[in-house]
This record gives C-alpha cells, sequence and structure tokens, in this order.
C-alpha cells in the first residue's frame, strides 16, 4: 500500500525492519493457503513453527524469558501484517501473547516465568484464555467458575468458558475464577490449568460463519484440581483480567488495520484492472469515492495507532484510549471491508479475493475483546464522568 502520509518516516529502522519481514511471512506461507483453510474451518497450525522462529509470540516481554524484547510499536506492526492475513492469524498470535503470556509474566512467580514463557515464545506450548463465560460476556464480573482451595493447599475448579481461542489447540489454558461464593469481585484469581488434567474440556464451536481459520472452543472443567503452584500468586480482582485484555486490544487496534489495508489493496488493484463499459471501473466517480474513503481512514488509523505505540512506550496510556483506537479501527476495518466486498462485485463473495473474508471476521473482532457498545460506553464513562453500564 502506497504510505500516503509517510507514516514510515515516524518509525525506527527496526520497526520497519520487524514489520517487513513479518509481511513476507504472511506473502510467504499465509496468504497461498488462508482462503482454502478459511473455506475448510481449520487453523493453519503449520505456520506455527514459523511465527516462533519469527518472534511474533509475546513479542514485547522481555529477552530473559526468551521474548523479543521489542517496543509496543514494532508489536502493533506485528499484530497489523498478520492480520493483513487473516484475522484468525492474528487472534491465534494475540491470545499467545497478551492473553497467556502476559498474565504469567504480570502476576506470575519468577518459577512460573521461568517454566513457561520460553516454551511459549518458542511455540512449544500453546496457551487460552478462559473469562467468557456463556451467561458473562460483556459482564465478566457475574462469572460464577469457582476455584476452592483444598486443604493441601491444591485447588479445585469447576465451570465453563465460551468463546475461547486456541482453546481445542492449547496445552494450557488461563483460567478465571472466584474463591469465594460470594460475588466479591477482589476474590477473581488466575489459575495455570494444563489442558490435560483431569476433569478438563474443549469442545469445538460447531457453525462459525466467522473467523473460521481460527480454533474456537468451550472449555468445561468438572472437578479439575490443579497445585497451589498453579495459582498466578499476583493476581487478584478483575482488574487483573482487564489488565490482560488492555494488552489484546491494543493489539487488535493494529491488527484491524491490516485487515483494512488487505482490502484497500485489492480493491485498489481490481478497480484499475476490471473493465466495464470500456474502461476501468477505477476511472468511475463511485469507486473512486470508495477508495479514497478507504485511504482516508487507514491513514487516520495509522496515526492513531503510532501516537498510542508511544504512549504506551512511556507507560503513559490509559484503558481508554486503547478503547478508543479498538473501538475505531474495528469500526472503519469493518466498513472498509464491506465497501471492498462491494467494488468486486459478484467476484467479492469468492474465496480467492480476501474482503469478504475479512468482512465476516471483521464482524467477529466487533464483538470481542470488548463489544464496540461497550467501548462507547468506556469513552461516554471518560468523557462525562458518569457510568452508563447497567443503566
Amino acid at each position: 500500500m502506497q504510505d500516503f502520509y509517510n507514516i514510515d518516516s515516524l518509525l525506527s529502522e527496526e520497526e520497519i525492519a520487524v514489520r517487513d519481514s513479518v509481511r513476507r511471512f504472511v506473502d510467504d506461507n499465509v496468504l497461498p493457503i488462508i482462503g482454502e483453510c478459511y473455506v475448510e474451518g481449520r487453523f493453519p497450525k503449520e505456520i506455527v513453527p514459523g511465527l516462533a522462529e519469527l518472534g511474533v509470540f509475546g513479542a514485547n516481554l522481555p529477552e530473559e524469558y526468551g521474548c523479543a524484547g521489542l517496543n509496543n510499536v514494532a508489536y502493533g506492526l506485528i499484530m497489523q501484517e498478520l492480520e493483513r492475513g487473516d484475522s484468525g492469524v492474528r487472534s491465534f498470535a494475540s491470545v499467545q501473547g497478551a492473553l497467556v503470556m502476559y498474565p504469567i509474566y504480570a502476576f506470575g512467580s519468577e518459577e512460573q516465568k521461568q517454566h513457561y514463557l520460553p516454551k511459549m515464545a518458542a511455540g512449544e506450548i500453546i496457551g487460552c484464555f478462559g473469562l467468557t463465560e456463556p451467561d458473562f460476556g460483556s459482564n465478566p464480573a457475574g462469572m460464577i467458575t469457582m476455584a476452592r482451595e483444598q486443604s493441601d493447599g491444591s485447588w479445585v475448579i469447576n465451570g465453563a468458558k465460551m468463546w475461547i481461542t486456541n482453546g481445542s489447540t492449547a496445552q494450557v489454558a488461563i483460567v478465571w475464577a472466584k474463591t469465594n461464593d460470594d460475588k466479591d469481585q477482589r476474590s477473581i484469581r488466575g489459575f495455570i490449568v494444563p489442558t490435560n488434567t483431569t476433569g478438563f474440556c474443549a469442545k469445538d464451536q460447531k457453525g462459525k460463519l466467522s473467523l473460521r481459520a481460527s480454533d474456537t472452543s468451550e472449555l468445561v472443567l468438572e472437578d479439575v484440581r490443579v497445585p497451589k503452584d498453579a495459582l498466578l500468586p499476583k493476581s487478584g480482582g478483575l482488574k487483573s483480567p482487564l489488565m490482560c485484555l488492555t494488552q489484546a486490544r491494543y493489539g487488535i487496534s493494529w491488527g484491524a488495520l491490516g485487515a483494512a489495508i488487505a482490502c484497500f489493496e485489492e480493491a485498489s488493484s481490481y478497480a484499475k484492472t476490471r473493465i466495464m463499459f470500456d474502461r476501468p471501473i477505477g476511472g468511475f466517480q463511485l469507486q473512486q469515492l470508495r477508495l479514497a474513503e478507504m485511504l482516508t481512514e487507514i491513514v487516520k488509523g495509522q496515526l492513531l495507532c503510532v501516537q498510542l505505540g508511544r504512549l504506551k512506550d512511556r507507560g503513559e496510556f490509559t484503558p481508554q484510549q486503547v478503547s478508543l483506537a479498538k473501538r475505531n479501527n474495528v469500526h472503519i476495518a469493518t466498513d472498509i471491508a464491506r465497501e471492498a466486498r462491494r467494488l468486486l462485485g459478484a467476484n467479492g463473495i469468492l474465496a480467492e479475493y480476501s474482503a469478504m473474508r475479512h468482512m465476516a471476521n471483521l464482524e467477529s473482532v466487533y464483538t470481542y475483546e470488548g463489544t464496540h457498545d461497550v467501548h462507547t460506553l468506556v469513552l461516554g464513562q471518560a468523557v462525562t464522568g458518569l457510568n452508563a453500564f447497567g443503566a
């Protein structure tokens, strides 16, 4: 895509090199197969070793734990390029890094960090994140999954989690559960649960029309017993999983731009070569309007993400700023994918083109990690100081 606003001038040489290396990987290893994977409804597990070799898993975590130690702008660019391939590919890496490796890093013991993080960075252990429940999505505080401490210090967990990316692939799950019978949110703790533990079951979600090239599961835990060192000792309260979600939402803000860029590039190329009424359709005002709007929104989203990444690297960002970026960029990417599909006409529904695949995927991204409407209320509260949740 043409760098219309010279965004590269805002990036360091390392950031550009990281982006370009992931871009080449996606071009060579993802784009040739992802349409087929989407139709078949399978995640392309064969790309995982290559992703690990690139260092995309937990890329912004410290090198002492086997991670790449990149800054947050470079990490964001990785997410952008992965989702330019497919939202399912970015979701896989995002869950691995932001929702599994990050909580181990932020809330785990030194022993847990040393044991899990290097293996996860290398792709030897895949993880999933169990917070959302069948009846509690936008209101995670209402979770009913319970962890009861036993006399020997071990824990027994009972409950169910829903819409879990990587659920049927993972070897470990970060499971969030209440440790008291009351509704005290301070009792929410995180646990590292091996998925081969007796009583743990991951059931594939059937019938998806979105994120088809991604593993999505329901987790069922029936008297799952884990040792006392399965507890993330520094976790406590709803703030802990929400901190993880903030990390993931940051990556999504960049990732959505990747999907938008893919759709814009496809639409722009098609408009120059598709002949109708004896000339390329790109010469018609209606199609130029579409392309101009796509370009404008992508550039605005890029500038938004670069600034957010710089704030994050300085430790000055807020969850509300992340909400704004996730809300805006997923919204504009969804619109761009739809308009690209329309520009492609009948060809736009074919799997050999990417627009409709991205359009369907982005409907899920629009909903997960905080729905568009929930982020609207987050921003409304930031502006007014008034809480509209549950009103």
